[in-house]
């Protein structure tokens, strides 16, 4: 992948000369590529730091477990953090002459990030919307993804180059998954995620409201921190499924930080049974 930010400079005209077989063959690729795979899914928020992220990596991870074959996409090229999540951050990716190898997380979970392109962690990804546009376009046609039942798509928040590359890229695109915080100011930007989707025809599988809530480690009791209910009131405002609230948990936190998915440390806690009762729903509305 080019790392020159010239590379964009170029004319509307300069870029429909220079479309040579190869970008064709790469377009063919993606096709290829996207058939083998049965469901796309796009994990999405206009707002940062309502734990997005993490909701796409327990996700994949508790479809995996399910016994589904699944990839995760990390799209967040500029904040890419599903590698650390998934504990393989500073691993480059491996080559082979059938193309890019995933980073084999489990027997059922592939994933791939920026994460092991850059030169470190703390390296800024310097790109303007063209670059983006192909890096994504290789990851989805480049990587080996084999035949999977499930790609889970973690995009980076907001509605621009990324979740909108992504949504022309994959036309097939199952639907999306909108996260949100409680709060009020959360739920305005939730509000422009709907609208995006809907204005690309992309079906919404649903809401969920992340943060909602906080039991006290000492006295059992429910704090809401930032409200409850936002969630499921924009779901429904727009007539959409709300697919649950998933609680502030502190060893979300800690698992997250030591590279391991949140479902396979805590597989039977309160957060856990309120995650896979989320992914039940979500299977239900794929059906």
């Amino acid at each position: 992948m080019s790392k020159n930010t010239n590379d964009n400079l170029s004319s509307p005209s300069q870029v429909e000369k220079e479309k040579e077989p190869a970008h064709r063959e790469l377009d063919e690729q993606v096709q290829q590529n996207m058939s083998k795979i049965k469901h796309k899914i796009l994990v999405l928020s206009n707002k940062g730091g309502v734990g997005k992220s993490s909701v796409a990596v327990n996700l994949a991870y508790s479809l995996s477990e399910k016994g589904f074959k699944v990839g995760i996409l990390d799209a967040d090229l500029h904040g890419p953090s599903v590698a650390k999540m998934l504990g393989f951050e500073g691993e480059r990716l491996q080559g082979s002459p059938e193309g890019i190898i995933p980073k084999k997380v489990s027997s059922n979970l592939v994933a791939i990030s920026m994460a092991s392109l850059i030169e470190g962690p703390d390296m800024p990804l310097i790109w303007r919307g063209p670059l983006k546009m192909m890096a994504l376009k290789q990851f989805l046609g480049e990587v080996k993804w084999g035949s999977l039942d499930y790609l889970v798509v973690d995009s980076p928040p907001g509605t621009g180059d990324e979740p909108l590359s992504i949504c022309q890229l994959i036309p097939e695109l199952e639907g999306g998954i909108i996260v949100t915080t409680p709060q009020e100011v959360a739920l305005l930007d939730s509000r422009k995620c709907i609208n995006f989707l809907k204005t690309l025809n992309i079906p919404i599988l649903g809401i969920i409201e992340n943060m909602s809530g906080l039991k006290c480690p000492y006295c059992g009791r429910n704090i809401d921190l930032f409200k409850s209910g936002g969630g499921e009131k924009a779901a429904k405002e727009f007539n959409l499924p709300f697919l649950g609230k998933i609680p502030l948990d502190l060893n979300m936190v800690n698992s997250t930080d030591e590279g391991r998915p949140y479902l396979s440390q805590y597989k039977d806690s309160e957060t856990a049974q309120i995650f896979n009762q989320i992914v039940e729903l979500i299977l239900t509305q794929m059906k």
